[in-house]
């Protein structure tokens, strides 16, 4: 085997000649003859792309032995690293009948809040956006905790209202 050209023969020969037994080795190894075919192909298709052939004829079957091995288990590692692979957590997406009412829901709970007065609009919007508790809304707002819950209150009750 010394020019691709040269070479053609010789590798159909080979071909025919140790395929099957090179098929029943990657077969044992990969376990679906669709993959041990793919293998063995790989396998003469490197050889043939080698174009200068094997030194030493004699060593071919040793060669195609070790290539074959050296492939499976290449895809052997694929196949690991695959089943190990975890895709990243993404949250079921609703239906677009469900996130139209979500949207149109939110749409109506905005509009609520923003036809509150100003006090109890703010008193909600950091008891429920913020999640701060009446104390820290009474600090930041700079108001008494009885007001905050009076607030919050009216205003929740004036939102349901409007939403009902």
């Amino acid at each position: 085997m010394t020019t691709c050209a040269a070479a053609a023969p010789e590798l159909t020969e080979a071909y025919r000649r140790y395929r099957p037994r090179l098929l029943r080795l990657a077969l044992g190894l990969v376990d679906d003859p669709a993959t041990a075919e793919d293998v063995v192909q790989d396998v003469f298709a490197g050889l043939h792309r080698r174009g200068d052939g094997l030194r030493d004829p004699d060593a071919l079957p040793g060669y195609l032995r070790t290539a074959t091995l050296n492939r499976a288990r290449s895809v052997l590692r694929r196949r690991r690293t695959e089943r190990a692979y975890v895709p990243p957590h993404v949250p079921d997406a609703g239906s677009a009948e469900s996130m139209a009412l979500t949207a149109g829901e939110r749409r109506g709970v905005a509009a609520a809040l923003h036809a509150l007065p100003p006090r109890q609009r703010q008193v909600l919007f950091l008891r429920y956006y913020g999640d701060l508790s009446e104390a820290q809304i009474a600090e930041t707002t700079g108001i008494s905790r009885g007001s905050v819950k009076s607030a919050a209150s009216r205003g929740l009750r004036s939102v349901s209202t409007m939403l009902a």
